[in-house]
């Protein structure tokens, strides 16, 4: 698998990591699952509170799982992530420990958390068996015998007292990390919830657990023990990617640490979600799979937008035939209006001879022609040119196409003008085009380019990099008889197709030739 790209990698193969990867299975995504294999509720025998599957064993729930993601053509594979890094090609790369490297439009953290248990011998050995922690996932297999809550904080208040829903014989293990005030101890004995005070040094074990072992050498018999974990998410995968887990608090009682994100998942790291526990401690096995199949929603819609820019990116190939389209698909495309920069750099310029270069539809033609000058206006669709010649009648203006990577109109003008010349296609020779441009410049003639610098929001690809005013007039490559009239970068509010406005920037260069070659 190595090099292999996929649309989303989930790392974490319980119930949340599973259900992400199966929901977007069905949606017809290439989804690859990595397990490490350290699932948080292996010691249970069974899984509870899960519609359909009340009891299932932890082992056979991953098992079906597994097996449903892969019936749909997931992939399911045993492993640990080791590195994770943004993809300058976006998404991201990760490093697996057999050395082996993914690449993944989309990654979701399905990781859980670690439960660190008190100090106490013998206690590990029997968590998830007979010492437990929440009542809603084991108190009914408890009910009714005799349960100790030990007590790591004040919380283990509320826990004792949700525990007396499932049996009336509980007892309250202060282990020296509780004093008692008289409202407290008047709700226990209200209750009829023993205390016991000490501390807590050893669980006793003898087939089953019997009881625990207190500092003084007292055994306090026992059929089951309630503790609360500090639970910490397994957030080494996003910590990689700069997003570092945080506490969580009931009070001051530290409860343990998430990934933070927002309400569906997603993290401050475009294109990384986390979902189960590693996000949020209290989600129990049904819920962590609830907010897999909601993440996945999200992350499957992401890449939906994903694909119709590409898509339209790939259809905007700036090839002549996409311009004939461009133009053809519609009945106007500009406004007619001339370029403002173009008025502003013209008018007091004598008229002569001028070249508009891409001139579209006219608009900065039909300016040009009504103040005197003759115009050969030059653009790569027909359709274009026709209108263009349309609009003229008898104006001055003699259209020519051009595919300008590969023909270029003869002769020199007085003005050639390059407004806003741009193509969607990242390798349109622009600047080869504009040396050519300045080439068919005549001696005392002017040379005037406007471009895009900061795009709008709406425009083609808002994250294209075009260049600057600066770079344009470098990329010249003029000689010692032209001199720079204005190099400039101005920025100006732009209204978008829907009424919406944004700042964006032109990119201005006016260079004159001097009389002399």
């Amino acid at each position: 698998m190595s090099d292999e790209t996929w649309d989303v990698v989930v790392v974490g193969g319980g119930a949340g990591g599973l259900s992400t990867a199966l929901t977007l299975a069905r949606a017809r995504r290439r989804v690859l699952v990595v397990d490490a294999g350290e699932p948080r509720n292996a010691p249970a025998d069974g899984v509870h509170n899960y519609l359909g599957r009340e009891g299932t064993a932890p082992g056979e729930l991953t098992a079906i799982g597994r097996a449903e993601v892969e019936g749909y053509g997931g992939v399911v594979r045993s492993g640990r992530v080791t590195s994770a890094a943004v993809s300058g090609a976006g998404g991201f790369e990760l490093g697996l420990d057999d050395t082996s490297t993914l690449r993944t439009r989309r990654l979701v953290v399905a990781t859980g958390v670690v439960d660190e248990l008190p100090e106490v011998a013998g206690l590990r050995e029997r968590w998830g068996r007979d010492v437990l922690h929440c009542p809603y996932c084991h108190g009914w297999e408890v009910r009714d015998r005799r349960i100790g809550v030990l007590a790591t904080s004040p919380l283990a208040l509320h826990q004792v007292q949700l525990l007396r829903q499932w049996s009336d014989d509980v007892v309250l293990l202060t282990n020296d990390a509780l004093a008692l005030h008289h409202h407290s101890a008047d709700e226990l004995a209200a209750r009829g919830i023993e205390v016991v005070d000490g501390k807590v040094t050893e669980v006793v074990v003898g087939n089953e657990l019997e009881g625990v072992r207190l500092a003084d050498g007292t055994v306090v018999p026992l059929d089951a023990l309630a503790v609360a974990p500090v639970s910490r998410a397994r957030g080494e995968v996003p910590a990689m990617l700069g997003v570092e887990t945080v506490e969580q608090h009931m009070g001051d009682v530290l409860v343990g640490t998430v990934v933070p994100t927002e309400p569906g998942g997603a993290t401050t790291v475009d294109g990384l979600w986390v979902v189960g526990n590693a996000a949020d401690l209290r989600a129990v096995v049904i819920g962590a799979a609830a907010s897999g199949t909601a993440v996945a929603a999200a992350v499957n819609a992401d890449l939906v937008a994903e694909d119709v820019r590409l898509a339209l990116t790939a259809s905007r190939d700036g090839s002549p035939e996409f311009w004939e389209r461009f133009y053809a698909d519609r009945e106007q495309v500009w406004s007619g209006r001339v370029n403002a920069a173009l008025s502003d750099a013209v008018a007091d310029l004598a008229p002569g001879s001028a070249l508009d270069l891409g001139a579209g539809e006219g608009g900065d033609a039909m300016w040009l022609a009504d103040r005197g000058w003759a115009v050969t206006a030059v653009d790569v669709s027909q359709t274009a040119c026709d209108r263009l010649a349309a609009l003229a009648g008898d104006r001055p203006v003699r259209t020519e196409r051009h595919d300008l990577t590969e023909t270029f109109p003869d002769g020199t003008f007085d003005l050639v003008s390059a407004s806003f010349l741009h193509s969607p296609n990242a390798d349109f020779p622009r600047a080869a085009i504009l040396r050519r441009a300045a080439a068919a410049v005549a001696p005392g003639g002017t040379l005037l380019v406007i471009g895009h610098g900061r795009l709008a929001p709406w425009s083609w690809d808002p994250t294209l990099r075009l260049p600057t005013a600066d770079e344009v007039l470098a990329s010249l490559e003029l000689g010692s008889d032209w001199e720079v009239v204005r190099c400039a970068s101005p920025e100006r509010v732009a209204t978008g197709p829907d009424g919406q406005e944004a700042t964006i920037t032109d990119e201005i260069v006016q260079v004159r030739r001097t009389s002399t070659r």
